[in-house]
């Protein structure tokens, strides 16, 4: 009973992880590269003023290519956990993984030197958080692609599930953000204009880290030869899918869903 409750819960967060991340990914294609399709490239600054700037092709070609590939990121990722992927397409699971693995590694390596370069936007405690999740992306990519080669599957499928996590910081700190507010009915803790304030450094370290210890208990609880371990990660695991779902509907309806337009 325990592991099948355990399997029930895994499968209600990856439901709800999934269809947060194929909404996120609609978004931005919707929003960005649909609207530069249509020649509206000024629709860009729905979201963040400055994206788009007239008369700048470079720039606004490099943030094209950033945003194609956080929209493959985002539906890359999940599908490189599904076991029937694995099973049934297993050829599309090796490519696929490997653009993945490519991307995480120029992610990892630009995020750290985006972040220390002369003239980086934000103090040295934003740019520390970032280089904590460059060096965690960096990691989990290595080891995945690591034990990949060595046809050690189990490890592989371990390494894989940190980094994919890893690769969604972006994402988890958007639908914890949108959960912090709708809990406490506005923002609390920082301040909304500034985007500054303690809860959003508190937040995006939490977003870093915090999902890699979870895989690991989850790995533990999956292993443990008791069914106490299995009772008390799926108890933990299930109030984490119960906010994200309230986080991911705030998202879509007060964020993404207003800016997807055809």
């Amino acid at each position: 009973m325990a592991a099948k409750i355990l399997q029930w819960a895994v499968r209600s967060w990856f439901a709800v992880f999934f269809a947060g991340q194929l909404i996120f990914a609609s978004y931005i294609i919707l929003l960005y590269w649909w609207s530069a399709a249509l020649g509206r490239l000024e629709r860009w600054n729905a979201a963040t003023p400055h994206l788009y700037v007239k008369g700048a092709p470079l720039h606004n070609s490099v943030f094209a290519l950033h945003i194609g590939i956080a929209a493959l990121i985002s539906l890359l990722g999940p599908l490189q956990l599904l076991p029937a992927i694995r099973r049934y397409a297993p050829r599309f699971h090796r490519v696929s993984g490997r653009f993945y693995i490519f991307f995480a590694f120029a992610i990892g390596i630009d995020g750290i030197l985006l972040a220390w370069r002369k003239g980086a936007v934000g103090g040295t405690t934003d740019h520390f958080i970032i280089s904590i999740n460059a060096v965690i992306i960096l990691v989990c990519a290595y080891y995945t692609i690591r034990y990949a080669i060595k046809r050690q599957l189990a490890i592989h499928n371990r390494w894989a599930v940190h980094l994919v996590l890893a690769m969604s910081g972006v994402w988890l700190f958007r639908v914890f953000l949108m959960l912090w507010l709708v809990i406490n009915q506005g923002p609390v803790g920082f301040d909304p204009d500034t985007f500054t304030g303690p809860f959003l450094t508190t937040l995006a370290i939490a977003v870093y880290i915090f999902p890699q210890v979870i895989v690991w208990w989850y790995f533990q609880a999956k292993e443990a030869g008791t069914a106490w371990p299995k009772w008390m990660f799926s108890i933990a695991l299930l109030c984490i899918t119960l906010g994200m779902l309230v986080g991911v509907f705030a998202a879509t309806m007060g964020m993404w869903l207003p800016r997807m337009k055809w």
